[in-house]
């Protein structure tokens, strides 16, 4: 085959790369091995996981990292339905994440013969709930469907995108394509819902701003509208760390009640880039977050919009370009100068409202942080990281993100920390996870030490499901299934290769953090609720 002839398998790995690809993320089998056959030549490298859900995982959390969309290989059938917990995690989160599958033979496509990892219908499960899927049944077209992929994952509202290839299409011949990036199709807003966005901010004095995982990759832009408007700005989980230390930030739940009275007393709310659902504003479904008579909801999903029809003013466009477009508007604007007091009093009201328990967790959160300055701390759904979704002030942007909110998949916290380690391998990565979710996906701190990922997998041992146990007394039930037994991590770390350590104080963590950071590789270090001193209050 002459070099203007490739085969699918050989120019999707070129589409790849000219798309920015460096790394992807997958387990190869013989429903895979053609899309593998230009990988070897290629700049990008492959991380090989223990589990496809792991492979998605690692993407999800090299996505949120690095702005780039997470990259995997997957085999038709169990491949494949292995990976969708994280990818629907992914949708749920808006996480841009492409997952490249095999499917048997175009001939024998819905047929039901019994072919090896044969499913009914593959694209018609992946439809549900992927932004795109679909099946490449004609070589030609994989440039076509590739440049339509990477422009939806990088406009408008990110998530999973599945295209499945024939296994006799990835063999098959095409001619090598023009290879240059998909567009980035942002959408703006129109001169007219600015200069009402304007008119409403003008008239306010007391507004506030809640920015969600959509206001991200927005920090520096925030801070300035912020400033400009002197609104507090209240961050949810997945937009903690949008504007470290700034006066007016104020990393707290909107499901807390201090929090939530502010946002009623406010004159105006500013939403950007948050869905405004129940697992960010109403974590107790108590139903108590106030109606927003004046609200101003800016996303990049029209859909999203539409879900929210009692919005004083609905922008489509991304929070870039809808905070560009306003700040020329608000040049000159006065302001009242009491947003920073409004802010410290709410930091303070919504960090006492917390439990005794919940404060302490708070506490060794800032010292994880403390010790490691920019570290970026990927959770499981564990009691401390519930505690750190209610109040934390990460000190960057993308610095604390989990599986606690949206979909809430445990076992999210290993896969995920390794991806975000090789998205940015000079920075300090923590896995904060307890034993139970660690559990789900224990053997991927053997990917973190095959790939040399730089995470420090730190295990918060409670002895079970102890958030589930608490629930189910505080509700009358008698605790049933919430005690899975645990490993000797620390065995099982030491097994792997990776320097392990349990901690008989609490007072021993920040010394331990700093010598694992040091290691190059992956490193454990456990803590356990009972028998670590100073673990409770």
């Amino acid at each position: 085959m002459n070099d203007s002839v490739k085969t699918v398998g050989e120019v999707l790995i070129d589409i790849l790369e000219a798309n920015g690809v460096d790394t992807v993320f997958g387990i190869p089998g013989v429903h895979t091995v053609e899309l593998y056959r230009g990988l070897a030549a290629s700049k990008i490298r492959h991380i090989t996981p223990r589990h496809e859900q792991g492979a998605a995982f690692m993407a999800d959390g090299y996505a949120r990292v690095s702005g780039k969309p997470g990259v995997c290989l997957l085999i038709t059938g169990p491949g494949l339905t292995n990976a969708i917990t994280a990818m629907a995690q992914a949708q749920q989160d808006s996480v841009p994440m492409l997952v490249i599958s095999g499917v048997n033979a175009r001939a024998s496509l819905g047929h039901g013969r019994g072919k090896l990892h044969e499913l009914p219908d593959q694209r018609a499960m992946m439809a549900s709930f992927c932004v795109m899927t679909h099946t490449l049944l004609e070589p030609a077209d994989l440039p076509d469907v590739m440049a339509r992929a990477f422009t939806l994952l990088r406009s408008g509202r990110p998530g999973p995108v599945h295209i499945e290839i024939p296994t006799d299409v990835m063999s098959a011949p095409i001619a090598r394509p023009s290879l240059k990036p998909a567009p980035v199709l942002k959408p703006r807003a129109d001169a007219e819902a600015i200069r009402q966005a304007a008119e409403l901010c003008r008239s306010s004095r007391a507004p506030i701003i809640l920015a969600g995982g959509g206001a991200a990759s927005a920090s520096r832009l925030l801070a300035a509208l912020a400033d400009r408007l002197d609104a507090p700005v209240i961050t949810t989980a997945n937009a903690r760390g949008l504007m470290p230390g700034h006066p007016l930030a104020v990393p707290a739940s909107a499901s807390l009640h201090a929090v939530r009275k502010a946002i009623a007393e406010a004159d105006l709310v500013i939403a950007l880039g948050t869905q405004l659902g129940p697992t960010d504003y109403d974590v107790y479904v108590d139903g108590g977050f106030p109606f927003l008579s004046r609200l101003i909801h800016v996303d990049v999903d029209a859909a999203q919009l539409a879900r929210n029809p009692h919005s004083l003013l609905p922008v489509l466009s991304s929070v870039e370009n809808a905070i560009a477009d306003l700040m020329p508007a608000l040049e000159g604007h006065v302001v009242s100068g009491t947003g920073a007091s409004r802010a410290s009093g709410l930091r303070e009201a919504a960090r006492a409202e917390l439990s005794a328990k919940m404060q302490n967790e708070v506490t060794i959160l800032e010292r994880i942080r403390t010790a490691l300055p920019g570290l970026i701390l990927v959770g499981d759904s564990t009691q401390a990281i519930y505690a750190g979704n209610l109040y934390y002030d990460a000190d960057r942007p993308h610095g604390w993100f989990n599986a606690a909110t949206g979909f809430g998949a445990l076992g999210y916290g290993p896969p995920a920390a390794i991806g975000a380690a090789l998205a940015e391998p000079g920075t300090p990565v923590v896995c904060l996870t307890g034993d139970g979710g660690l559990q789900f996906t224990l053997a991927e701190i053997g990917s973190a030490r095959d790939a040399g990922a730089r995470v420090i997998f730190l295990v918060w041992n409670n002895d079970g499901y102890q958030e589930i146990e608490t629930y189910m007394v505080e509700n009358g039930i008698t605790p049933e299934g919430v005690k899975p037994s645990a490993p000797d991590f620390v065995k099982i770390g030491e097994a792997y290769g990776l320097p392990s350590v349990r901690l008989a104080d609490i007072d021993q963590l920040e010394d331990a953090l700093k010598r694992a950071a040091a290691h190059d590789g992956p490193t454990l270090i456990e803590v356990h609720e009972r028998k670590t001193r100073g673990m409770r209050p």
